[in-house]
Formats: C-alpha cells, sequence, structure tokens
C-alpha cells in the first residue's frame, strides 16, 4: 500500500516532465521533417499526421488501459498537430508566397504562423461551441457559472454524453496548442502589441503564474489518466512564457536547430522515452483510471 502511494504521488509530476518534454521534441520534429528531408516534407506531413491518426484510434477503440489510452490521445494530437495542422499553413504560405516578418534583418515570424493567424475566427467559433456544451473543463466551466449555464447544461443532461478517453486527450491537445498559438501570434504582430509591449510581457509572466498554480493542482491529482490530461494545458500555458522568453533571445531554443544541437536533443528524446515508461508501467497498475469520460 506504501509503494501504490508513492506512485499515485508522482502521477501529476510524470505527467508534467512527459508533456513538458513533448514541446521541444514536437518543434525539432517538424524543423526535422521541414530541412532534413525537405524535398519530400509534405510527405513526411502526411506520414506523421497518419501515424497520429493511428495512435488516436488505437487508443479510441483499442483495449489499452485508460492511463495509456490517454496517452495514445495526448502523442496522436501532437503527431497531427505538428504533421497536418502546422504543415498545411506551410503548404499555403508557400502556395501563396507569403513573406515572413522581419526584425532587424532577422526573421522573426515564419510565413506559415502569419497564415495561421486567418485561422482566428475558426478557433473562436470552436471555443464558443465549447464554451456553449456540456463540458467538465474547469476552464469552461468557470465561464458557464458566469453566464449562469451550469444549472441548466445539468438539468439538459442528466446523463451527460461520454467519448473515448483518448479522444479527449487529442482534441484538448490540439484545441489548446491553436488557442496558444493565436494568443501569441496577435501579441507578436507589431499592428496589435509587438514582441515588447506590456500586453506581451503580461501574457509571458501571467502565463508562469497561471502555470504555476496548476501545476501546485496537478501534483495532487493521484490519477494517471486525469494528471496526462490536466498536465496538457498546465505545460502549454507554462510554454507561453518559454516561447516569449525565446522570441526576446533570453537563451538559444536548441529544439529549433535539432541537428546543431543533436547531443541536447537526443538526451530530451531519452529522458521522455524513460518517462513514458515509467508512465505506462505504472499507469496499467492505477485502478482510479476511467476509460470513458464525460463530454
Amino acid at each position: 500500500m506504501k509503494g501504490r502511494t508513492r506512485i499515485q504521488r508522482g502521477a501529476g509530476l510524470l505527467a508534467f516532465v512527459i508533456c513538458l518534454l513533448l514541446m521541444p521534441v514536437g518543434h525539432a520534429l517538424m524543423v526535422l521533417n521541414e530541412h532534413v528531408v525537405h524535398g519530400g516534407k509534405f510527405i513526411g506531413a502526411v506520414v506523421l499526421g497518419v501515424l497520429g491518426m493511428g495512435l488516436l484510434i488505437l487508443g479510441a477503440v483499442g483495449r489499452s488501459k485508460a492511463a495509456v489510452a490517454t496517452l495514445l490521445g495526448l502523442l496522436g494530437g501532437i503527431l497531427v498537430w505538428t504533421g497536418w495542422v502546422e504543415f498545411s499553413f506551410v503548404w499555403v504560405a508557400e502556395k501563396l508566397s507569403v513573406a515572413p516578418h522581419m526584425q532587424n534583418g532577422e526573421v522573426a515570424t515564419k510565413p506559415e504562423y502569419l497564415v495561421m493567424l486567418s485561422s482566428l475566427g475558426l478557433l473562436g467559433s470552436i471555443l464558443l461551441m465549447l464554451v456553449l456544451g456540456p463540458t467538465r473543463c474547469q476552464f469552461f466551466v468557470w465561464f458557464q457559472r458566469r453566464l449562469g449555464m451550469r444549472s441548466v447544461l445539468k438539468r439538459a443532461a442528466s446523463q451527460p454524453p461520454t467519448r473515448p478517453i483518448a479522444v479527449t486527450a487529442f482534441m484538448e491537445t490540439v484545441v489548446i496548442i491553436w488557442t496558444f498559438y493565436i494568443v501569441l501570434l496577435l501579441a507578436y504582430d507589431p499592428d496589435i502589441a509587438g514582441d515588447h509591449h506590456p500586453v506581451t510581457y503580461f501574457i509571458a509572466f501571467g502565463s508562469l503564474a497561471w502555470s504555476a498554480y496548476l501545476f501546485a493542482k496537478l501534483l495532487r491529482i493521484k490519477s494517471f489518466d486525469q494528471a496526462i490530461r490536466y498536465a496538457i494545458p498546465t505545460v502549454v500555458i507554462f510554454w507561453n512564457f518559454v516561447e516569449i522568453a525565446g522570441r526576446w533571445n533570453l537563451f538559444k531554443e536548441i529544439w529549433v536547430h535539432p541537428v546543431d544541437h543533436w547531443l541536447e536533443n537526443t538526451a530530451i528524446l531519452g529522458i521522455l522515452a524513460v518517462a513514458v515508461a515509467l508512465y505506462v508501467l505504472d499507469g496499467r497498475r492505477d485502478r482510479k483510471s476511467q476509460t470513458l469520460v464525460p463530454v
């Protein structure tokens, strides 16, 4: 029983480490596909997305334990976002010959991210649907309570619909990454704010404080599948600070230069593999996990 308690206490920290290390690995994977594969980068992007779709389907319809299914949904979300979503913007930017945003003679924002801003309205529509529908996401629940909708939604669905846990993790990964990409791109836009505008400082340090609050709550979660789902927004919000700090040239983003820093990136990948192995081994013994979760 003592060992069981010790394992459960580490669920939140382990989930945080996995989600955190997936951020630089995802960046490095995109750079490698774009610059190493180069001529076949769009074929590589399709393959990445198909692999992500395969992991999602395996987690959704397979017989994996809830913790493993959640992890498969997360990995599927990262691969689909990197392969299909990001490279779709790369394709459109190249097709339309979109020029990058330059600062001091250097590329500040790549063309694909300038194109990504065009998805702002679509993202807003999806977020509106999520806010006004049944959900257990605490972020959306907060808005529903402020709008006086929570009691109405509870009466409308005495038994809320459920979906496979892998699908929930997948959707959460894609929507949260997409949301904060748009937030950062709006902040970076010199016509709206700019790299050193007070709004950008607020986003950077506000994200740092917000993620610290979420991290403290994450450490109290004992269920492995729930820990991963809570770690996803915690890490992505923290990564806002990392992205902006890199934009301010406070450090070198080694994952953007995976070939030059192959040793460091290999070490990150190795630590991630160990963390995933520990998560899978301990998560399979977690009796608190659920294979289906309310929408």
